[in-house]
């Protein structure tokens, strides 16, 4: 058998980018290929592009293959053997594949044949998964091409040449398809493919230097030299970013042309009386981040600006002066909550921070799902007359029942945990367009603001209010120091014993239930032991001799709403010492007594998601501690993903970490618009200044053509280059 691309069952130009992927490869092929990758048309299979390229003559290193991954190796075969099986009749084929260095046993089980084929110095490509037999790496009933003894039959001795050194593209494969039976299928595509229309203007296409969009896809997927994948790579990354800075800044042009009703507060009003009677001075940060949000409030366009910042720097302070302004001008603030427990304490600080008299006229409205019929009754008419100026809520106020009488301004917190089309259906609440305000205190890097949220203006709060007594973190590293186990709840007792409160965090709620409110956990490798859970350290914790006479409460997502604003309010109250939680608490609980934070299994959780969680604590004059208990090996990436944010409490600092720790990191992709990331190729770390030239070279051209009637092609690259979920985001968000 040979790599070699079969022949074209196709005429060539019979399909387009558009076309249906059984037109191409039939339905069989077709059906498996969405069933691995999801892709159903011609355009989105083209655009799985190899992962790295081999050589004929290469081996490929085996001594590191990674246990229960599925790989695709370049070897060649040392000594192959049949040898009976000793608790059942038949027979065991062990093939011997090298790099030279490493060893790698291939088997088959009642094959004999395969003696035939894998002769001793023959080489090709093998597929499977990774397994471990008597400590030696094998692959049972692997795929395999294998190449042919000879160079093809041809008198030309160049093309000969060529062919052996042809570049053999390794692609991103299951344990179904293999990387060999893709490029077969993306050879019967090619063939087939008809005329492709360029995204890139002539004009930036050959500025840059770059290969036309047709020749580009042939190369990447066939090509005859190194140079060849080399800049075929170049050329379809630069169009990524560009397609992708086209959607986002025209699609920031069409937010802008929206007629919204300038909302300025009233002198003497609502927003000054507040102003007047709070007890403290606002940082730098929230004073310029005011005057840019007043700015957008007072236009006649909407208003669409992230404001992104640290844990605890008064993020929800400064979009209520935001409300304020809208109440003074008559209109509705909506703030858009991840959880029931979020939005029940966003009701509370926000009318305590008000005060009576300002309450009593602001009216601040809960509407979640589980409020009981008769109050939900009374919330609902509140909204729709207009008295509740701030309603606060989750999922539950896109519902139909929901109607506002002027809805001026949507404020939405924790905007990753949202949905496009919740946030939507929101927009859509308002008589006008309403003004957008999106709260995170996920710092995110400058070029993932730029890529993921090109089509906001995005301000930064980095300051913390004055008073902060500071959080200390300590990882606490069990696979080193299996025995400082113990020490982790004495060192809470004594938070306790000063008469503060603690939390302790665990990645799961019971062996079933492996993630919370649909954060999932972590990757974890698959020998590891199963995640802490709620349930198991709950009752390790009241059993401890040291914490037996502290009040200890569980709180996680499959309690009932009623349920965890009981635990909650308790907690704030201090009527709990110590609460055993999921990520539930992972955003905006604030509890100023409480200390101390033990995070189980913190390898479990994301970088950023550790910095959200530690900034629960050390939020007043108490000193907060943080402690990271982890079970990850040293050397591993998710110990040093835990050493990361025990080094540093800078959000931004982490964010950046967080960013080259993933590598090739999801921006676009679950956490933000539901789906699988859209980026192919485009790396936002790596990227960052082709990213800016490409957003440079989009916004001249949409100067020229805001509506690309003279870009038919790249009109078209906006529409079909993102997948379903990552093209309903940039045009929603």
């Amino acid at each position: 058998m040979t790599v070699a691309a079969a022949e074209p069952s196709v005429e060539p130009g019979s399909f387009s980018l558009e076309s249906k992927l059984a037109t191409a490869l039939g339905s069989r092929t077709a059906q498996a290929i969405e069933r691995a990758f999801g892709y159903r048309t011609v355009g989105e299979f083209l655009a799985h592009y190899p992962r790295r390229y081999a050589m004929r003559g290469e081996l490929t290193a085996l001594d590191s293959l990674p246990l229960d991954e599925n790989v695709t190796i370049v070897a060649e075969v040392l000594e192959v053997r049949e040898r009976p099986m000793r608790q059942r009749r038949g027979s065991i084929v062990e093939a011997k594949i090298s790099d030279g260095n490493g060893v790698l046993v291939l088997t088959f089980f009642n094959q004999s044949w395969r003696q035939n084929e894998l002769r001793p110095g023959r080489r090709g490509i093998f597929a499977g998964k990774v397994g471990s037999y008597k400590g030696a790496r094998q692959l049972a009933h692997p795929d395999y091409e294998l190449f042919d003894e000879e160079t093809p039959r041809t008198v030309d001795e160049a093309e000969a040449v060529r062919w052996a050194q042809a570049p053999i593209p390794i692609y991103p494969a299951t344990s179904t398809i293999a990387s060999w039976q893709l490029a077969k299928s993306m050879a019967l595509v090619l063939d087939g493919l008809g005329r492709v229309d360029d995204p890139l203007p002539a004009e930036v296409r050959e500025a840059r230097g770059l290969e036309g969009h047709r020749r580009a896809l042939e190369l990447i997927h066939r090509p005859s030299t190194e140079g060849d994948w080399k800049g075929a790579r170049r050329t379809l990354r630069f169009t990524e970013a560009f397609v992708l800075q086209t959607a986002l800044l025209q699609r920031r042009a069409a937010l802008r042309s929206h007629a919204a009703i300038e909302r300025r507060p009233k002198p003497g009003g609502l927003l000054e009386r507040f102003d007047a009677a709070l007890g403290f001075e606002l940082t730098d940060d929230q004073h310029e981040v005011g005057r840019e949000i007043a700015d957008d409030l007072a236009s006649a366009a909407p208003m669409n600006r992230l404001v992104q910042g640290e844990v605890g720097s008064g993020k929800t302070l400064v979009a209520l002066r935001a409300m304020l302004a809208v109440a003074d001008s008559g209109g509705q603030a909506a703030l858009l909550a991840p959880t029931e427990v979020l939005a029940a304490q966003h009701v509370r600080s926000i009318a305590k921070v008000l005060g009576p008299e300002l309450s009593a006229e602001l009216m601040p409205t809960l509407v979640t799902g589980q409020l009981p019929a008769a109050e939900r009754r009374k919330a609902l008419l509140r909204v729709a007359a207009g008295q509740a100026r701030i309603v606060v809520g989750t999922h539950a106020l896109m519902g139909d029942r929901v109607t506002f009488a002027d809805l001026g301004l949507v404020v939405v917190d924790e905007q990753h945990r949202f949905g496009v089309e919740q946030r939507e259906a929101l927009r859509l609440k308002g008589r006008t367009a309403p003004h957008v305000l999106v709260l995170t205190a996920t710092p995110i890097p400058r070029t993932v603001a730029m890529t993921v949220f090109g089509d906001l203006d995005v301000s930064t709060i980095r300051q913390l209010p004055a008073g902060r007594a500071g959080i200390t973190s300590q990882v606490v590293p069990l696979a080193i120091r299996p025995a400082w186990r113990s020490r982790i709840w004495e060192r809470l007792a004594e938070e306790l014993a000063q008469g503060r409160q603690a939390f302790v965090v665990c990645p799961a709620i019971d062996q079933k239930q492996a993630e919370d409110d649909g954060e999932p956990v972590e990757p974890i490798e698959a020998d590891a032991a199963p995640a802490a859970t709620v349930i198991a350290t709950l009752a390790e914790l009241r059993e401890h001799p040291q914490l037996g006479s502290a009040r200890i409460e569980p709180l996680h997502g499959r309690m009932a709403a009623d349920e965890k604003d009981r635990v909650m309010r308790a907690f704030a109250a201090g009527e709990i010492d110590v609460l055993v939680a999921t990520t539930v608490i992972e955003v905006g609980v604030d509890v100023p007594n409480a200390s101390a934070m033990v995070v189980v299994d913190a390898d479990r959780f994301g970088v950023s998601q550790l910095h959200q969680l530690r900034g629960r604590v050390g939020r007043g004059g108490v000193p907060g501690l943080c402690l990271l208990v982890t079970r990850a090996m040293p050397g591993s990436v998710a110990l040093q993903r835990v050493e990361a944010v025990a080094a540093t409490l800078d959000g931004f600092e982490l964010a950046q970490v967080d960013l080259e720790l993933r590598q090739e990191g999801d921006v676009l992709g679950a956490r933000q618009s539901g789906g699988r990331s859209s980026l192919k190729l485009l790396r936002v770390v790596r990227d960052a200044e082709l990213i800016g030239e490409a957003r440079g070279h989009a916004a001249a051209v949409l100067e020229a053509d805001p509506g690309l009637t003279q870009h038919a092609a790249l009109a078209e690259a906006v529409r079909r280059r993102l997948d379903d979920e990552a093209s309903e985001f940039l045009s929603k968000s």
